[in-house]
């Protein structure tokens, strides 16, 4: 029986971010759209994830009036976004009331499929966002963000997508932010959640460890429903498949789907020249090496460049340092109850771990600096760790701080009012919900764009 696999594109918000620090403007995708709106593909992914705050804070554009734009050109495919639960698209926790408006808004601008993920894999923090995703009409995709630890089998995995079954979602993604699943072990997850839950499947993962394309094809076998892949001109490196690799590996097959791969021609070459001026413009590197490594540190490469520059900056430079640095990451994952390594809890180890080498080598001990957002994080700040933290360094970790165990947002008054009047104060008495719910997320960008867009 035939069983084609579906292709969700990401050229337009995952591949760019990947690939080119998410500066892709609305005018490089617009000429573009047409071709992509009638490739047959199931959805377009073209918003959430940084490209909010990448809009505001460095395109000058509005990125509720890029939505409007692109949903006016993609009539027949539905725009895909991503987004961190109740952090919604910033590093915090917001109140309910934010988060039900920003769904409600934004499925109102053109979003028809809203990937929701919690870095913890705490459902706690997804409930509000998927109850809303569901009440505007819109097709729920409940995550599973995929890790590697002692702690985390299969069938936890599959716990956690029945969790999610329950609460209402219509598909579950199986998240590998890192590119660290293996091809079997895709084979073997697929399997497993296929079997106990009723709902499409999707694998999405990074081509970081050069595993990719051979994951998704395992994965078809296992009977994925979906997977993620992007324009060939935007794949690899750490972005994901190329499209027209996997529809060829397809073409002929029980899994062909049916994507004319020709099409996509003039698309890619189009896109060949835009991420060319963007690099140019922002004077970016835009190849990236495969890097096995990432099975051990489990840290994507565009953070681990991050981290050598935080260290650098703290007077650690060599490479004695940095392979500390790499062989500390693990040590504070390990502490801090083994958290998926995704935004914000991989920025968060990564610092620690930075810290702690910075100490030692000073003569010090490990957790005698702790940041307030690790401190955070182990004391439920974002929500339940897979496991307890380290009881050796919890009480110094945490230093008399309150321990949350309820849902964090529980204790998040109600905030759109105080919002809306901190944006009169500011001198925007008659700001748009929309423009509510940017100040919201980001205050900072959002008002030095007021000022400059208002």
């Amino acid at each position: 029986m035939a069983k084609p696999v579906k292709i969700m594109e990401t050229v337009l918000r995952d591949a760019h971010q990947s690939l080119c620090a998410t500066r892709m403007r609305i005018e490089d995708m617009i000429p573009m759209l047409e071709t992509l709106d009638n490739a047959g593909f199931w959805a377009l992914e073209a918003w959430g994830g940084a490209t909010f705050d990448s809009c505001l804070r460095f395109l000058n554009e509005d990125p509720w009036e890029r939505l409007k734009t692109l949903k006016k050109h993609l009539p027949k495919t539905p725009i895909s976004m991503l987004l961190r639960g109740q952090n919604i698209l910033g590093y915090n926790h917001y109140a309910d009331d934010v988060v039900e408006m920003f769904v409600k808004k934004m499925v109102e601008h053109g979003i028809g499929v809203i990937r929701v993920f919690d870095a913890l894999n705490d459902v706690r923090n997804l409930e509000t966002a998927i109850k809303a995703g569901v009440a505007s009409g819109a097709h729920v995709q409940g995550v599973c963000v995929y890790t590697i630890s002692p702690y985390h089998q299969t069938q936890d995995y599959v716990k956690l997508a029945k969790e999610l079954q329950a609460r209402g979602v219509n598909s579950i993604c199986i998240k590998d932010m890192s590119g660290m699943i293996k091809p079997y072990v895709a084979y073997d997850l697929v399997k497993a959640i296929k079997a106990e839950v009723d709902l499409p499947v999707h694998l999405h993962t990074h081509y970081t460890s050069g595993m990719a394309a051979m994951a998704e094809l395992k994965a078809a076998e296992a009977g994925v429903d979906i997977i993620d892949c992007a324009l060939s001109t935007f794949a690899n490196g750490t972005s994901q498949p190329p499209t027209e690799s996997m529809i060829a590996t397809f073409e002929g097959t029980e899994y062909d789907t049916g994507i004319d791969r020709q099409a996509l021609k003039p698309v890619a070459l189009h896109f060949a020249g835009v991420k060319k001026r963007i690099a140019g413009e922002f004077g970016l590197n835009t190849h990236f090496d495969t890097n096995v490594n990432v099975l051990d540190f489990q840290i994507p490469g565009g953070m681990l460049s991050n981290l050598r520059k935080q260290m650098s900056e703290m007077g650690l430079e060599s490479d004695e340092d940095y392979q500390a640095l790499l062989d500390e990451m693990p040590l504070v994952r390990a502490d801090a109850g083994y958290p998926p390594l995704v935004t914000p809890t991989s920025q968060i180890v990564g610092s620690m771990a930075a810290f702690n080498v910075m100490m030692t080598k000073m003569g010090g001990e490990r957790y005698s600096m702790v940041p307030k957002e690790f401190r955070d994080l182990c004391r439920g700040l974002y929500g339940r760790t897979p496991q307890p933290v380290n009881p050796e360094y919890k009480d110094k970790i945490l230093n008399g701080a309150e321990e949350i165990t309820c849902r964090p947002a529980d204790n998040i008054p109600p905030q759109l009012d105080e919002l809306k009047q901190q944006l009169a104060d500011a001198g925007y008495p008659n700001a748009s919900i929309e423009d509510v719910l940017s100040y919201a997320i980001f205050p900072q960008v959002a008002l030095e764009f007021f000022k400059n867009n208002r």
